[in-house]
């Protein structure tokens, strides 16, 4: 395509010099973490094709060298190709042959060639998904599932501690019979339990059906038939040699693997639901701290910054608005990777053409669930605390504690209390006694709220 002038400190070479050019549309270039997975995918090629006697050993040992850097993170600033390029990420992958090409040449005085050498036995087509999937699993391995363990944890011993707190539950937003502050919490850890399975769920879809191995529409041309087998083994030996039985497996159908990014749309829906269960959590612990006087106040949350830049001594749930608008966020990136890995948009034919987007979607939304989650544990779960003086108030004047009498008076006289009560603004030990009903024996242990919130028989 002619000459291309290319910055005389770069790493890469023409073809990602002239992909800067064509493509100044976000101004930002594809995550690290991609880059630091093509590292090791490239790094795992060469050893492959080394094993495979495709690359002399001198040529396979500098690559490997070179590209071992490339994953530590150390040349990201040569890597400067734009989110929004060629759906295939044809420019960025050679963007990584170019730049390690260039680091073997300096580290041997070898002609190290990215195409015939670095790019050996693979295409842009079946490594840009494969490093994507390398990348994902990296994350929710090492970032999101440690963080959700933590939360799970927090919750768990905030459940435990808070377990002999009676509070009113809450059904339809209406008052409801009493439940322990420890079965709230318990519920909202199972919640964070469940989440850490979903994540583990969508780990697991980033295992399977690596793309290595299919070059370029899936049928492996140009590449030894045992080589995605051995890259996807050596790539288990350097990233999962430590976490048992996991391992990367190469895809049983090549063409599905290149043709489509369902993985994604799967592993990002179970993201989804790890956000919309977030939301349940944060926007309880905002309700019951509303107040301080004028709301629920069961809770109250640690004081980290003004509420208003007009009302003084006013403190807001900014903790809990953040998660929240994270939430909106991972949404919000499901419809955009579903609708990237669409027929006749992303999925077409023998390819899928919008990767880039896909996994800038994907690591955007696993890092923003990473981050938060650190944040609302630190900043908001480690300093919440019960107000137990306005749960035990809210507890006794609360006309559903009515429900425990019913077995014993009826149904519709337990109704007819409850209503005169309301009307008499008193509560429903006050309006039993007054009416002389049941001895006060028997009236205390109807009305003990605690063993309301435990099964019993009788």
């Amino acid at each position: 395509m002619g000459p291309m002038q290319v910055p005389a400190d770069a790493l890469y070479g023409a073809s990602t010099a002239r992909a800067v050019q064509n493509f100044p549309i976000a101004r930002r270039p594809l995550p690290g973490e991609l880059i630091h997975a093509f590292g090791h995918l490239k790094a795992a090629c060469a050893q492959a094709n080394l094993e495979l006697g495709k690359l002399p050993p001198d040529i396979a040992d500098v690559i490997r060298s070179a590209s071992d850097e490339v994953a530590r993170g150390m040349h990201d600033a040569h890597f400067p190709v734009d989110v929004y390029q060629t759906g295939s990420g044809t420019s960025t992958n050679m963007n990584a042959n170019e730049v390690i090409a260039q680091l073997a040449y300096r580290k041997s005085g070898k002609s190290v060639h990215p195409n015939d050498h670095v790019n050996m036995g693979q295409s842009s087509n079946d490594t840009f998904p494969t490093a994507m999937q390398i990348a994902a699993a990296m994350v929710l391995q090492r970032e999101l599932i440690p963080t959700l363990e933590n939360l799970e944890q927090k919750l768990n011993t905030l459940s435990r501690d808070w377990d002999r707190i009676v509070k009113v539950g809450r059904t339809h937003l209406m008052d409801a019979t009493p439940i322990r502050m420890g079965q709230v919490f318990s519920g909202y850890a199972d919640a964070a339990s469940k989440m850490i399975e979903k994540a583990k769920m969508a780990r697991q879809e980033m295992l399977e059906n690596l793309a290595i191995g299919g070059t370029a529409v899936g049928t492996g041309i140009n590449t030894h038939p045992d080589f995605a087998k051995r890259v996807c083994r050596i790539l288990t030996e350097r990233l999962l040699h430590d976490a048992a039985p996991l391992e990367f497996q190469e895809a049983e159908n090549h063409p599905h693997a290149q043709a489509t990014r369902d993985n994604f749309v799967v592993a990002h829906g179970h993201l989804r639901m790890i956000a919309i269960g977030l939301t349940k959590i944060a926007n309880d612990i905002r309700l019951l701290a509303s107040g301080p006087r004028c709301g629920i106040g069961e809770l109250i949350l640690p004081a980290i910054q003004p509420g208003s830049s007009i009302m003084p001594g006013k403190e807001n749930p900014v903790i809990c608005e953040s998660v929240i608008q994270v939430s909106c966020r991972v949404i919000g990136n499901d419809t955009t990777i579903a609708t990237a890995d669409l027929g006749g948009i992303g999925s077409v034919f023998e390819l899928n053409v919008a990767m880039p987007v896909i996994i800038d979607t994907f690591l955007e939304s696993a890092h923003l669930l990473t981050r938060v989650i650190r944040v609302f544990i630190e900043k908001l779960l480690t300093g919440l605390r019960v107000n137990e003086k306005r749960c035990s108030e809210l507890v006794e004047q609360n006309l559903m504690n009515i429900t425990a009498l019913a077995p014993v008076i009826g149904y519709d006289q337990a109704a007819a209390i409850a209503k005169k009560a309301l009307t008499e603004g008193k509560t429903i030990r006050q309006i039993v006694r007054e009416l002389d009903l049941l001895d006060e024996q028997t009236l205390n242990k109807r009305l003990n709220y605690d063993a309301m919130t435990r099964p019993r028989t009788e």
